[in-house]
């Protein structure tokens, strides 16, 4: 009785006051160590690379960064403990608190830098805009990053890293802070390495900015249905699992996949009542209706390659 008790009272703690805040931590009364910039600190850089210390019990973080008179320039939540945000000279103030999903800790103390404009580029950084890191089902792509006004020209250049290094593309004194590039260059499905530095006539340089992305045009192999099997018979008001399997993906690039279940009354999906999303390869679904039903799956990558449905299986609800 007294372990029933004791369940019965836990249950109305959680009602009361969420489980979230049960399970956080409570950072309410904790604050954050400011690391770089330190106070007061000349930043001779286009771009401030921000950092502090960590905070147990904070999933993200909340960095602020105000300008002489007070106004906010940049407020964003971060999920690591740095932050590089390009900047205009002038003289600032910054601060940082942690957050999880039930509480918020105090602000750090606020910390004060400048920046300082210089025609040396050496310690200065381009800004790589697009595209992210992430895969692309693209015959073109348009290459962007951000402007510095003490820049007369960019360098990029396109690697194929699938390949051992291999250089696809250059361009030297572009005037202009974007690039596109068509199928000619991007002809192979491979993970590539996108590069860029700034040069003026001091003469002076930037080091290269750099970020990867993919090129993936196979479309996934057709799922295969597994269960339940062709023609079963299944209960009102039972939760079912469809499953299926898919055979390996063989192109170059295998990109992550995700899944589309649907479900009909009849065998060719002219009229689909049902459309889910299924992260992996099984799901779960009750029917409260008898009769005859019709499943099927396609499967989509993350560079949007679709397959082709699988063949439909056919169950009854008793």
């Amino acid at each position: 009785m007294k372990t029933l008790n004791r369940i019965l009272l836990m249950a109305l703690i959680l009602l009361a006051y969420g489980c979230e805040d049960i399970l956080e931590e409570d950072i309410t009364d904790d604050f954050i160590t400011l690391v770089s910039p330190s106070n007061k600190e000349q930043i001779i850089s286009n771009v401030v690379n921000f950092q502090w210390q960590t905070l147990k019990g904070a999933k993200e973080y909340r960095i602020q960064v105000f300008s002489e008179n007070q106004a906010i320039i940049l407020d964003s939540l971060v999920g690591a403990n740095r932050f590089t945000f390009q900047m205009v000279p002038g003289a600032f103030q910054w601060r940082v608190r942690g957050e999880n999903f039930a509480y918020t800790s105090s602000y750090s103390f606020t910390s004060s830098f400048s920046v300082i404009e210089s025609d040396n580029l050496t310690n200065q950084q381009v800004i790589l805009l697009s595209p992210n890191v992430n895969y692309y089902n693209a015959t073109s792509i348009i290459f962007n990053w951000q402007s510095i006004n003490v820049a007369d020209t960019y360098n990029f250049e396109l690697v194929n890293v699938t390949n051992g290094q291999v250089v696809v593309h250059q361009a030297e004194g572009l005037t202009t802070n974007s690039i596109s590039l068509n199928s000619t260059v991007l002809s192979d499905d491979a993970e590539y390495t996108w590069k860029v530095k700034a040069l003026n006539s001091l003469p002076s340089a930037t080091q290269f900015a750099s970020r990867n992305f993919y090129i993936d045009r196979i479309n996934p192999n057709q799922p295969v249905n597994t269960f339940p099997s062709n023609n079963s018979s299944q209960n009102t008001a039972q939760t079912i699992t469809f499953t299926w399997s898919i055979p390996t993906d063989t192109g170059v690039i295998q990109s992550a996949i995700a899944y589309v279940i649907e479900f009909s009354n009849d065998a060719n999906f002219s009229s689909v009542f049902q459309t889910s999303n299924a992260p992996t390869n099984s799901f779960q679904q009750i029917f409260q209706s008898s009769g005859d039903y019709y499943w099927r799956i396609k499967a989509i990558d993350k560079a949007g390659n679709t397959s082709n449905y699988s063949n439909p299986f056919k169950f009854t609800i008793d």
